[in-house]
């Protein structure tokens, strides 16, 4: 039998079509629920702060406990343009200086304090929600990058709390075939043209 092989550590998984790209976040049912309804974020989004979204479905249940943590009871997929969520991976910088990728420190500050977005890469997860070797994305997105985010890149928004919840449930109770199957597919995002080079440490 074949093992498996391992994703690259550095490497994009994500639900996309030609055109989009699925990217998670979780909040309180008063931003939730309207963002949901009306396929967009309501005027009570703070488009001023610094927002950031997941492509792993399970990274996010990580860090929303399955949707049980306060504030973060209402799981959204918001589906993007793909225009915009390389746009904001061009223009991100790492949240995090590495000696021997940056050229030094202060150069690093500078890029960062300048850019739209920012980039760290984080265990991805299990469905237990053990960390595993590779990493997932997460991107933050700041000033223009969450203004176009809010208001130009985002094409719809559904709630995916319920399938959460099932998720879960399957989990706790010991079935995890059951809960593989329910899982959103996020196959490798493709990423030519250099997209990640600056991005890699």
């Amino acid at each position: 039998m074949e093992q498996p092989i391992d994703p690259p550590r550095h490497q994009i998984r994500a639900r996309h079509t030609a055109s989009t790209v699925t990217v998670y976040q979780a909040y309180g049912p008063h931003i939730g629920l309207p963002a949901a309804r009306d396929g967009r974020f309501p005027a009570a989004w703070k488009r001023d702060r610094m927002t950031w979204v997941k492509p792993s479905f399970l990274w996010m249940m990580y860090r929303c406990g399955w949707g049980e943590k306060e504030g973060q009871e209402t799981v959204l997929a918001v589906d993007i343009t793909r225009e915009g969520f390389e746009w904001a991976l061009r223009n991100a910088c790492l949240s995090h200086y590495v000696r021997g990728f940056h050229s030094d420190e202060a150069s690093w500050r500078g890029q960062l304090r300048q850019a739209p977005s920012r980039v760290q890469w984080d265990p991805e997860r299990d469905l237990l929600l053990r960390p595993l070797p590779h990493r997932s994305l997460q991107l933050g997105l700041a000033g223009e990058a969450a203004r176009r985010y809010a208001d130009e890149w985002t094409v719809a928004v559904r709630d995916v709390t319920p399938l959460a919840r099932e998720i879960h449930t399957l989990v706790r109770e010991g079935d995890l075939e059951a809960a593989a199957q329910l899982l959103p597919e996020e196959p490798p995002y493709p990423t030519a043209d250099g997209l990640l080079t600056h991005l890699r440490a």
